[in-house]
């Protein structure tokens, strides 16, 4: 599976062993910074197209065993939601040999909830799955092996932060009381909303939760070294992100450099997606949209037997 988006390439072999567990076999990530050739508009420049080619080629290139897999490539919203998405992807394919192949925001809302079923293991219960990307926010609600209900919304970390904080710091307090008012109203406005469940599950399943987590807990206001985040945590991190500029707060504890710009965003996006879906506090899983694909193209079908090796 090569998955490309904005900040990297990542090319991940697994294989099926006998009684369905995914064994990762190979692992390769080529950084990228895409979202320094995007436009206003989210078009990609020249330089930008460039720079996925060689990272695609480099990815697939780092496992000469390469030959016999299927590779199945596929790109995020960052070339998805481009204007010039067509020619980005003929492009890569006449350079690199491997074509992307773009997944509705819905549908990653979908394998999401499918990945995090399997993660959470075979019981039964209502499962509310949160996903934060950088174009978009994926939402997904059940209580079986699909979801009932899913939601791709225009409110991702790179988008908020480009329409609202350019540079990633906030001017004002003003500021943020309208990327919280725009949020909450968005959200609001959205027809059905999953909501948290009594006995219920709540998985958030994207690098911006999972530094969030890693944030509180090392600022010891977190339990399960990272793993979980409350609101109350959620709502101290964002005063902290946005009392410092970004060049601060890649150096905090889970803040990861290529992220730091967003992070501010990400954060009020959290809070307001936890506080909109009725979340008092979420558990962190690692697995997304990649392992959905990853377990729906091996054909594994039930989360008692969907567990990675390792």
């Amino acid at each position: 599976m090569l998955d490309v988006g904005c900040h990297s390439a990542l090319l991940t072999v697994v294989r099926r062993r006998p009684g369905a567990v995914l064994e990762p076999v190979f692992s390769r990530k080529v950084r990228l910074s895409l979202s320094d050739a995007l436009d206003r508009k989210g078009r990609l420049d020249h330089a930008g197209v460039k720079s996925i080619e060689r990272a695609v080629a480099e990815a697939v290139a780092a496992n000469p065993a390469l030959r016999g897999p299927e590779v199945f490539a596929f790109a995020t919203s960052v070339i998805r939601d481009a204007p010039n998405r067509d020619a980005i992807i003929a492009s890569v394919a006449r350079t690199t040999g491997t074509r992307l192949r773009v997944l509705t925001g819905e549908e990653e809302a979908r394998l999401a909830y499918v990945a995090a079923r399997h993660w959470a293991g075979p019981v039964a219960g209502p499962l509310l799955v949160l996903d934060i990307g950088g174009g978009t926010v994926e939402i997904a609600a059940g209580t079986g092996d699909q979801p009932h209900t899913v939601y791709s919304l225009p409110l991702g970390a790179r988008r908020i932060t480009r329409d609202w904080l350019p540079g990633g710091a906030a001017p004002s307090q003003r500021r943020l009381a309208e990327i919280r008012k725009f949020l909450r109203q968005s959200l609001a406005a959205v027809p059905g909303l999953p909501q948290a469940e009594p006995g219920g599950r709540v998985l958030a399943c994207s690098k911006t939760f999972e530094q969030l987590a890693r944030l509180a807990a090392a600022r010891g206001t977190a339990p399960r070294a990272g793993r979980q985040l409350a609101l109350p945590q959620l709502r101290a991190s964002v005063t902290l992100l946005a009392g410092a500029k970004p060049s601060r707060r890649s150096k905090l504890p889970g803040i990861s450099r290529h992220r730091a710009e967003q992070s501010l965003a990400g954060a009020l996006i959290a809070q307001a997606l936890m506080e909109a879906c009725g979340v008092t506090s979420v558990e962190i899983s690692p697995w997304s949209t990649r392992e959905g694909l990853l377990l729906e193209r091996l054909g594994v079908s039930h989360p008692a037997v969907g567990r990675l090796a390792g």
